[in-house]
């Protein structure tokens, strides 16, 4: 029996859960036809789910079928939850993209494709409810080209493995090897086929309504016919997906096995040190069965692991690739009257669920904020708070979350120096291009640092999240190497290195934003902060002032937007788009409605769907896209209004503490390089 472990993924009410419960339905896993509206779905297991009408979590379902057994796992369609299905891609071996035939292919519906491509799964599309009035099959496929790749081929008649002339020339045509069989043998085999499907050359495309049970027997066994087991190695490993926690309270870890077999019991390999399974769990739906084993190729739950994060890899699996989809507002959580402490750890533990659920806590203003999809998970995640835990947590209005990054190259200094206390880092800060995120890495000989300090430094920048300069938002899109270090044999502990390391990466920003160039000296570093000559540790020294961003740059998330309006409108609209600060490409036409396709600023466009309704009068349609991070289109202002002083963030501090006369004393952050024991690279 081959083994498959398939997601569905699709647009928010294009079908999805009702597909599922179609398969669930006809190959005897269940019972009874469940559905969405009527709260009674097999995969929509926790209330919340059925109470909203929409998927919230992966949830996992086993079908036994034509000598195949299928794990399928339904994700979440909203857009808000969509971090929750993207970590479900990384695990699959095959996806089922449920397009709505009325609706056809939507925003949300492209950007599921591209994050299909970009982790490699092999895809079938499912058009769904092709039972509704004016749907045109011939047109739904001629988008699906036109959004998604030719590579859509019409299956449609092959559930028994055959396919005939049309359907075999245009699979053909997607690969030059398959072109030279057809042409030699006048048709492909089985196995050809499978290939490219496996390879992603084609995407078998099925019509069909789930709700009235229409094309599901086809499509399921065309799926079957048409897949294949992918191989596994011998060697143990595992990608974790999903973390959750089950009503007794036990965290779960969800997982698939990657190669070799998980057993109840054995030790997995986590961080520095080892984690034992307790039980090994097979869910479908809510239910589950303890069992001892579970060899590669399945989809598990255990429990026993707590350090475990999703999308880590286990044993010989890597860790998954850093997620596209990312947060892009920030709230400040009102505790009222209850304890902060408790509200946190119960915030800390949905973090754990969700690691995109970022929850900070500021120690200098004293609030905790949580930074998140949207709206719809905010709701959720109160309502959690209210009933799980029983605090009855409010959020404020919310804002954009910015980040920082850097366009230029700077070395950064951090010396701590107290009494019986010493160390020294330098750090080279290089921009990486756009979503690169944080590379961190050495480039120290080991005669000049040990190798033990270079790790602990290189610990210290992966264990905490560090803050710009600007606004006080989190950077990314840089490389940071340590160049330089210095420790001392007896004095040197490892929290030394620590605070040498904080305040090198911030020496290194503030050094940025004021524009230093990389080739100053150290004396023209120092002589542009401090025009008198004065020494720093002087109470009354002149302080640095910054005028301007320098060599520091804002970013804000950007929503890449699909908006359908009457034409008469379509000028109103590029009229905001140009306001927002945002881009439009030119409108096409469509009968009498306009599309206007277009990137533009989180910060514009969150609200504008409402604005949309009220002046098109329930007539426009608005559909966004997470489209990453770009350079802020107001930073000035943004910056102007967060009245935000890096030198007052005592714990992000980019001073320095050096010693003399056995008694440690601050040096600001524009003198450290002067004073630094290590030279500064040429």
């Amino acid at each position: 029996m081959k083994r498959i472990v398939t997601g569905i993924v699709a647009h928010v009410d294009a079908g999805k859960t009702t597909l599922s419960e179609a398969l669930l339905y006809a190959t005897g896993t269940t019972r009874a036809l469940g559905r969405v509206d009527h709260g009674d779905s097999f995969l929509d297991t926790d209330a919340m789910e059925r109470a909203r009408g929409i998927t919230i979590y992966t949830e996992p379902a086993i079908i036994e079928t034509d000598g195949a057994q299928l794990t399928l796992l339904d994700t979440p369609g909203h857009v808000d939850f969509a971090a929750e299905m993207e970590r479900t891609l990384q695990v699959l071996d095959y996806a089922i993209l449920v397009v709505s035939a009325p609706d056809g292919v939507q925003g949300h519906t492209q950007t599921l494709w591209r994050l299909l491509r970009r982790y490699e799964v092999p895809t079938f599309v499912f058009v769904n409810k092709t039972d509704a009035p004016g749907v045109d099959r011939v047109h739904v496929l001629q988008e699906l080209h036109e959004r998604f790749s030719d590579a859509c081929i019409d299956f449609t008649g092959a559930a028994e493995g055959t396919l005939d002339d049309a359907q075999l020339e245009q699979v053909a045509m997607q690969d030059e090897t398959a072109m030279e069989e057809y042409l030699s043998d006048g048709t492909l085999s089985p196995s050809r086929i499978r290939s490219m499907v496996a390879d992603r050359l084609v995407v078998p495309v099925f019509f069909g309504a789930a709700l009235r049970m229409e094309g599901i027997d086809d499509f399921l066994r065309g799926f079957v016919h048409f897949t294949r087991e992918p191989e596994y190695p011998a060697q143990f490993g595992a990608r974790v997906f999903k973390i959750s926690h089950d009503t007794q309270g036990n965290r779960l870890t969800w997982l698939k096995v990657t190669g070799g077999e998980l057993r109840a019991k054995m030790l997995l390999p986590e961080g520095d040190g080892e984690e034992k399974v307790d039980q090994v769990r097979r869910y479908s739906g809510a239910k589950f069965t303890t069992i001892e084993s579970t060899p590669a190729g399945t989809v598990c739950a255990v429990t026993g692991p707590e350090r475990t994060f999703p999308g880590e890899g286990l044993g010989s699996a890597q860790d998954a690739a850093r997620p596209e989809l990312q947060p892009v507002l920030t709230y400040t959580v009102d505790v009222g009257d209850l304890d902060s402490h408790h509200v946190l750890l119960a915030l800390r533990e949905l973090e754990d669920e969700d690691p995109l659920l970022h929850v900070v806590w500021d120690p200098r203003l004293q609030e905790i904020r949580v930074q998140l999809m949207g709206a719809v998970q905010l709701e959720v995640v109160e309502q959690l708070m209210r009933e799980r835990f029983k605090l009855p947590v409010t959020f404020d209005a919310g804002s954009i979350l910015y980040q920082e990054t850097i366009t230029e190259p700077v070395e950064g200094v951090g010396h701590f120096e107290p009494l019986r206390h010493y160390a020294e880092v330098h750090l080279l800060l290089e921009p990486l291009p756009q979503g690169g995120g944080l590379e961190f890495a050495s480039d120290v000989s080991v005669n000049d640092l040990d190798v033990n300090w270079q790790r602990l430094v290189l610990q210290h920048l992966r264990e905490r999240e560090h803050l710009g300069v600007l606004v006080g938002a989190p950077v990314t899109d840089m490389r940071i190497s340590l160049i330089a270090g210095r420790g001392h044999l007896k004095h040197t502990e490892g929290g030394d290195f620590r605070q040498a390391t904080y305040r090198a990466l911030r020496q290194g920003l503030m050094e940025a934003r004021a524009g230093v160039p990389t080739e100053a000296s150290v004396e023209e570093v120092a002589d542009r902060f401090v025009g008198d000559g004065r020494d720093d540790t002087d109470d009354d020294a002149p302080a640095a002032r910054i005028q301007g961003a320098g060599n520091c740059r804002l970013l804000e998330p950007w929503y890449r937007f699909r908006l359908e309006l009457p034409q008469d409108m379509v000028g109103r609209a590029m009229s905001d788009v140009q306001r927002m600060g945002g881009t439009s490409e030119p409108p096409t036409l469509d009968g009498a409605y306009a599309v206007l396709e277009g990137d533009a600023p989180v910060s514009g466009m969150r609200d504008y769907a409402m604005e949309v309704n009220a002046y098109a009068h329930g007539e426009g349609r608005l559909s966004v896209v997470f489209a990453g991070y770009r350079a802020a289109h107001d930073e000035a202002a943004v910056v102007e209004a967060a009245h935000y002083e890096p030198e007052v963030d005592l714990e992000h501090t980019p001073d320095s503490v050096f010693c003399a006369h056995g008694a440690g004393y601050p040096v600001k952050w524009y003198q450290v390089p002067r004073f630094a024991h290590v030279a500064m690279r040429e």
